[in-house]
């Protein structure tokens, strides 16, 4: 019996020949592999079409827009899968946390159905907040929550989902300098632990470098 093709350890990330328009107008065109625990970066100003490629490999394409190629995780295709199905941990440059639930409620949320019982979930979600020195954190408020905090629980709700790769849409632009490089090195080493094949999607040189990896450029000014 044929067996489904699964990731290798979460498999390269992969974008095959891939090109995005806009009314006819090439906007954005890649062909890349990341390998699990790298990150590639792809760097430009706002309206080079980095978050536009970021919306095409999650599922999220908005209509104005046409592609072609192919994302694959592991050697599966994933570009005609629906978003809910391409199992892609995404950070946004807003927490985006639940305002009407408790941290721990926020990261219950994540934890995938196989998981069973509540104490078990519970406990996946206590191992997370400890993981980033977070212990007792379970029952606060997000808004009583600092930058730097916010910015730890949303990506342990992304890890505890058990992503195959991550999507990066500028998660540091918000943070103040010295912040923004702690949580840099917060997720990129959280990305190479667990191999996850990583996408940013950047305007700041300062990402990129911290990131390594192969970078990008897109939308230079002539």
């Amino acid at each position: 019996m044929k067996r489904k093709t699964m990731p290798e350890e979460n498999g390269a990330l992969c974008f095959e020949n891939v090109v995005i328009t806009r009314g006819g107008k090439p906007l954005i065109a890649l062909d890349a592999r990341i390998e699990p625990g790298d990150v590639l970066t792809v760097m430009g100003p706002s309206g080079s079409g980095k978050s536009t490629l970021l919306n095409f490999a999650a599922g999220f394409l908005p209509p104005a827009f046409s592609a072609k190629g192919r994302v694959t995780i592991g050697g599966e295709e994933i570009t005609r899968l629906p978003a809910h199905e391409r199992h892609l941990g995404l950070l946004f440059q807003d927490p985006l946390l639940f305002p009407h639930i408790s941290v721990e409620g926020n990261l219950l949320f994540a934890v995938p159905q196989h998981v069973r019982g509540r104490k078990a979930r519970r406990e996946r979600v206590a191992a997370a907040l400890a993981e980033v020195e977070l212990d007792g954190f379970g029952p606060r408020d997000p808004a009583t929550l600092s930058g730097g905090q916010k910015a730890r629980v949303a990506l342990m709700r992304v890890l505890l989902a058990e992503p195959r790769a991550l999507l990066l849409d500028e998660p540091f632009s918000r943070l103040d300098p010295d912040l923004r490089a702690q949580v840099r090195r917060l997720v990129f080493g959280k990305a190479r632990e667990r191999g996850l094949p990583t996408l940013l999607v950047t305007h700041d040189a300062a990402d990129a470098e911290s990131a390594g990896g192969v970078l990008v450029k897109i939308g230079d000014p002539a």
